[in-house]
C-alpha cells in the first residue's frame, strides 16, 4: 500500500500549484484581458469598453491578479487626468498564442454550443425514481 499523500508531498504541491495558476489565467476575464493586450499596451478605460460584461471592479481585480502573477505590467503616468497603461510582460507573450487560440475556438464554435444547449435543454427532466 502505497502512503496518502500529505500537504508536503511535493508532486500534490505542484499540482496545487498548476491548480491555482489554471485559476488566474482561465478565468473569463484574464483570457480576454491577455488576448487584447497582445495587440499592445492598452488603458484600463479602453479594456473596459472593448471586453463586454465587465464591471470596473472585475476588471480592476483581473488586472491586479494578472500583474502580482507577472503577466501584465501596469505603468502610471503622472498627467492630469491620469493616465495607466497595461501590457504584457514577456512571461504574458509566453502565453498569449494558447489563450488567442482558446478565444478563436470559442467563436468558431459558438454555434454549435448554442445548438447543443438547446438539444439538452429540450430533452425531458430526468426521473430520480
Amino acid at each position: 500500500m502505497e502512503p496518502a499523500a500529505n500537504d508536503t508531498d511535493p508532486a500534490r504541491i505542484d499540482t496545487c500549484r498548476a491548480r491555482d495558476i489554471l485559476d488566474r489565467i482561465g478565468d473569463k476575464w484574464s483570457v480576454y484581458v491577455i488576448s487584447l493586450l497582445g495587440d499592445g499596451p492598452r488603458r484600463f478605460t479602453d479594456l473596459l469598453r472593448t471586453i463586454d460584461g465587465v464591471s470596473q471592479r472585475m476588471l480592476t481585480v483581473t488586472l491586479r491578479g494578472l500583474e502580482r502573477d507577472g503577466i501584465v505590467t501596469r505603468k502610471v503616468y503622472a498627467v492630469v487626468p491620469p493616465r495607466v497603461d497595461y501590457d504584457l510582460t514577456p512571461t504574458g507573450h509566453t502565453l498569449l498564442a494558447t489563450v488567442r487560440q482558446l478565444v478563436e475556438w470559442a467563436d468558431d464554435h459558438t454555434g454549435d454550443i448554442d445548438a447543443a444547449r438547446a438539444r439538452y435543454d429540450a430533452r425531458p427532466a430526468p426521473s430520480f425514481e
